[in-house]
């Protein structure tokens, strides 16, 4: 019996100092977002766009941009994270141009665009101390599926983990649009960011949703915000700003 025992205790080490040194446990039953099974799809699958001229152009002067240096933040997105260089500008000027951040975001990208963005020289030789995610919903407007888009959003994750192991990741949940409190597309992003959320351990990736934020008292998304029910006017980079500062400041090890 005695052996029998010893025998049981033993297997059950293995299995768990096996599951440990996967990386798939490390005491809150979370996962290490490059040691999980992802299938082959296009969210996953790293794609250019070298039929856009100025999205050409643009990877050129960031990874031009790198080669400098002195990055401590980094925005990564799409065109609403590109829009903080039009309507949020004066609001990313407070918020972030003191922080030495750069913003990376493309309009119309998809989480297939920014993994291949990421491959080619878009964060070489800098070592920011946060990375925010903000990606997904021009994926959601087509085909694909939750689970592909969380797919998508994981990948980028394990880009940036890979290549920059001392920054943490920021992951914001996919941001409302639409005049309706809720329909399709705007289930399929919630639940790609539940997924994604998945992956957060609270150690150096992070999750957090603002999306309320941008809502009435009605629960309802206005042109106030975002006029055309997508992109954030000026108030809406400003509510954006304000909702995630004291994760930024926190995250970038800054004393208040």
């Amino acid at each position: 019996m005695k052996k029998f025992l010893s025998l049981s205790l033993l297997i059950t080490a293995i299995l768990y100092g096996s599951i440990c040194q996967a990386g798939l446990y490390d005491g809150k039953a979370k996962v290490n977002p490059c040691d999980v099974k992802i299938g082959s799809h296009k969210a996953v699958t790293p794609v250019a766009r070298p039929d856009v001229d100025w999205w050409t152009q643009r990877h050129q002067a960031v990874v031009n941009r790198v080669k400098q240096g002195n990055v401590d933040l980094i925005m990564l997105g799409d065109s609403i994270t590109q829009g903080w260089e039009q309507s949020g500008k004066q609001v990313w000027d407070k918020y972030y141009a003191p922080r030495n951040a750069l913003n990376i975001g493309f309009s119309g990208d998809r989480t297939q665009n920014v993994i291949w963005r990421l491959q080619n020289g878009e964060i070489e030789n800098i070592k920011p101390k946060l990375a925010v995610i903000m990606i997904g919903i021009n994926n959601s407007g087509d085909e694909y599926t939750a689970e592909q888009i969380a797919d998508g959003i994981k990948t980028v994750v394990c880009q940036l983990r890979t290549k920059l192991p001392e920054t943490k990741v920021l992951i914001l949940a996919i941001f409302p649009l639409g005049e309706s409190k809720i329909s399709p597309q705007i289930t399929k992003n919630h639940n790609a960011s539940k997924l994604a959320s998945k992956i957060a351990d609270n150690k150096t990736i992070f999750y957090l949703d603002i999306n309320k934020k941008f809502l009435n008292k009605k629960g309802v998304l206005t042109k106030e915000v975002m006029p055309d029910l997508l992109h954030p006017n000026e108030k809406g980079y400003q509510i954006w700003a304000e909702a995630v500062e004291p994760t930024i400041a926190k995250l970038m090890g800054e004393k208040k």
